[in-house]
């Protein structure tokens, strides 16, 4: 009658006898603390998962925007300058992965000014094209890749560079040539003076290493003249580049060949995936050991109520009854630390960036000066999200069928034996 009567006032029972475990008994605070320190081992475990993928995101996206920004997807080379370049470009622009394209020469060589000396590498372009394949017009402090004329001898210089040798805009820069010229004097190596038209900055070593100039300029001092070295494409899947530029050469002459991003800076993509995928994995561990805690802290609740277990048997409760309202103890456990560590995981996600560059001002600290960017990145995805509260909850779930079958097993007259 009394069960009967429970079951009509009170639907579900075992939900409604799982949530009056989980809120604290004046008898036994420990059992309570036990199950305060599980929520709290899971919502760390899940809210440190979560910022870290975050963090790693954050350096894949910046990987692909600023650095593959700047330097070509791919790109098609011939052994020898060519011209009509505008054909190639017309060939490359048939394949429908093909964003846009434009020409480009290369030389290295030292600048100097003032006696300061950095190396560079000096990218000849097409200011028009150029636009259309890098990032570059986004991320100019100061001057227009149209500043950038034939016969000037205008130079863009990335921020690093130009702090590097100590010019700003309108200053003059001296473009020494690893090669040398025959003088009366002797022979003697090859200098050309630049104005500083512009200076660049993306947040990445490319500032301390490349510069731009226009690229008939380039082609006077390769002393190849109009003629270029090769073609840059940009592409609107990264991941097919290799695909994309052997298709490409299959309407080119012989005389060329093509290179990508993943011979350039593929290692580096490579290592921040893999690191995210350990990082991921070993995460994981604190996840699973934080849900774990269920565990010990499910099979005390079982110790310590076994009278009630008891009492409950006698008045008509089955054991799978029994084993749902350990069940639902645990399962709210493991909701309640995934929700709170989503939630916090989330907060830090959005806000890590800022509270790095806190402690790096607080502390007069630099950081992150040995990565490809001088800061904290993060980018939050909702996947991510999903997949860890979705692993976080399966985790609590399972922890709780070892302490709900123990509970199920009670017999009440051992357990009322020395009530």
């Amino acid at each position: 009658y009394s069960c009967g009567l429970m079951r009509r006032m009170f639907k579900p029972i075992p939900l409604f006898i799982g949530l009056r475990y989980t809120r604290a008994k004046r008898r036994n605070h420990f059992i309570s603390f036990i199950s305060l320190t599980s929520i709290l081992g899971l919502m760390l475990g899940v809210a440190v998962l979560i910022t870290v993928l975050s963090v790693m995101n954050g350096f894949d996206r910046e990987l692909k925007t600023r650095i593959l920004g700047m330097v070509p997807h791919a790109t098609l080379n011939s052994y020898e300058p060519f011209r009509n370049w505008q054909k190639v470009v017309e060939i490359a622009s048939r394949n429908p992965q093909v964003e846009a394209a434009a020409p480009f020469s290369q030389l290295q060589g030292m600048l100097t000014s003032s006696g300061m000396v950095s190396g560079a590498m000096i990218t000849g372009i097409d200011p028009v094209a150029e636009a259309k394949v890098s990032i570059i017009q986004h991320h100019l402090e100061s001057g227009r890749l149209e500043d950038l004329k034939d016969g000037e001898f205008g130079i863009i210089l990335g921020a690093g560079l130009a702090a590097n040798i100590g010019v700003t805009q309108g200053d003059k820069v001296t473009l020494v040539l690893p090669e040398a010229s025959l003088s009366p004097a002797g022979v003697i190596p090859r200098f050309k003076r630049f104005t500083v038209v512009g200076i660049f900055k993306v947040g990445a070593d490319i500032d301390s290493m490349i510069a731009y100039v226009h690229i008939h300029d380039a082609g006077r001092l390769l002393r190849i003249d109009d003629r270029v070295q090769g073609v840059r494409l940009k592409l609107h899947d990264l991941f097919a580049a290799q695909d994309v530029s052997r298709s490409v050469l299959k309407d080119l002459p012989e005389f060329f060949y093509a290179t990508d991003w993943t011979q350039t800076h593929g290692n580096l993509f490579n290592a921040i995936k893999m690191e995210k995928a350990m990082m991921a994995i070993l995460l994981l561990f604190i996840v699973a050991v934080a849900a774990f805690n269920i565990v010990s802290s499910l099979v005390m609740v079982v110790t310590d109520k076994k009278a009630d277990i008891a009492i409950l048997r006698t008045l008509g409760a089955s054991p799978g009854t029994i084993m749902k309202i350990f069940m639902v103890q645990g399962t709210l456990v493991g909701v309640g630390g995934t929700l709170s560590g989503v939630a916090l995981g989330v907060l830090l996600s959005l806000t890590i960036s800022d509270i790095a560059s806190g402690i790096e001002r607080l502390f007069n600290l630099r950081l992150f000066d040995a990565y490809f960017v001088n800061y904290l990145p993060s980018q939050l995805n909702f996947s991510d999200v999903l997949w860890v509260s979705a692993i976080a909850f399966a985790l609590s779930f399972v922890a709780t069928l070892y302490p709900a079958r123990k509970a199920a097993r009670v017999q009440p007259a051992e357990a009322l034996r020395y009530e």
